[in-house]
This record gives C-alpha cells, structure tokens and sequence, in this order.
C-alpha cells in the first residue's frame, strides 16, 4: 500500500517550535489533541492535510532546537507513517524513535509535496510511483527497528525487561 508525501514550505532546519509551537505543547496533554496542531505557525491546518500512513517531507537539520519529546509524539500522534529529511537534529532522532516514529534519512529533493510512495524497509528504498524513482535511504539501526516494531522505547523495555544485546 502507497500512501502521499507532504513537503513543508520550509525545507531546512525546521525547529520543534515550528512541529509545535510551545503555546500548544505545554497546555495540551492528550496527543491526539496535540496532533491538531502541528506546524500550526508554518499552515493552518496543516494536520487536515495527513491521511494515517502518509509521510512528511524536509530537508536538512530537521527537529533542531528544543529537546522535548513534544514534537516526535505529536507527529507521531498525527498518523504520520514516518519523517523523510535529508538531517536530523541528533537529540530529537533519538526522541522519535524513543516514542516509535520512524525518521528516514535520504535525498528529498525527488519527492514533491502529494507524490505517491512507498517505502521498502527490508531493501531500504524510497520507490516514488508518482515520478518512477527509487531512492536509498539510511539503514535504521537495529536497535532502532526494535523500538519501532514495540511502539517505542517504553514498550520495547516492558518487554523485554531492559536492553538486550542480541534482540532479533
């Protein structure tokens, strides 16, 4: 199943204050609420435009600036499938995939806003229907898959009752 691509308006260096904007993320409690407003201060509406599944497209240094989980759980909230950028910010990576959203990196330039794709996990491909391009992308560590697979690093840790350096 394909689902659609959503480019922001702004490429690069999208801050968690633009996924959302510190007037939302410390009043609303309920993620779903939370979802409602993400890059409330970039689009109006812009969660209107996401179908369970689709994914979100940027550019480079996505997720920069504050390290609140805020931004990742209210994406993920959102139905979005995964995050694809060029970058991420080092601390929220490991905050997406701590909440169980998965963050592709890869060239975005080959994804427009609305292109239908698909992303093939086992071979880590992009395959844009829309345009007839398959794009590689970074493989997700392990570790990181494992987390995904549990719902994030909670579940994963409820579990299995800690790390384990063998998980398959």
């Amino acid at each position: 199943m394909s689902n659609f691509a959503h480019r922001l308006k702004i490429q690069n260096d999208i801050n968690t204050d633009y996924i959302i904007s510190g007037r939302f993320k410390f009043k609303i409690q309920d993620e779903k609420e939370l979802a409602k407003y993400i890059f409330a201060d970039l689009e109006d509406d812009f969660h209107k435009k996401i179908k369970l599944g689709d994914f979100l497209v940027a550019g480079e240094n996505f997720g920069c600036g504050s390290s609140r989980e805020q931004a990742p759980v209210a994406l993920k909230a959102s139905g979005l499938q995964a995050v694809i950028a060029k970058s991420f910010a080092r601390i929220f990576y490991r905050n997406a995939f701590n909440v169980g959203l998965c963050l592709l990196e890869c060239e975005t330039n080959y994804i427009d806003d609305m292109d239908e794709i698909e992303v093939d996990f086992e071979n880590n491909i992009i395959k844009n229907i829309s345009k007839g391009v398959n794009i590689d992308f970074k493989p997700i560590p392990e570790i990181m898959k494992n987390f995904l697979d549990k719902g994030g690093v909670i579940e994963y840790i409820k579990e299995f009752g800690g790390f384990k350096e063998d998980v398959t």
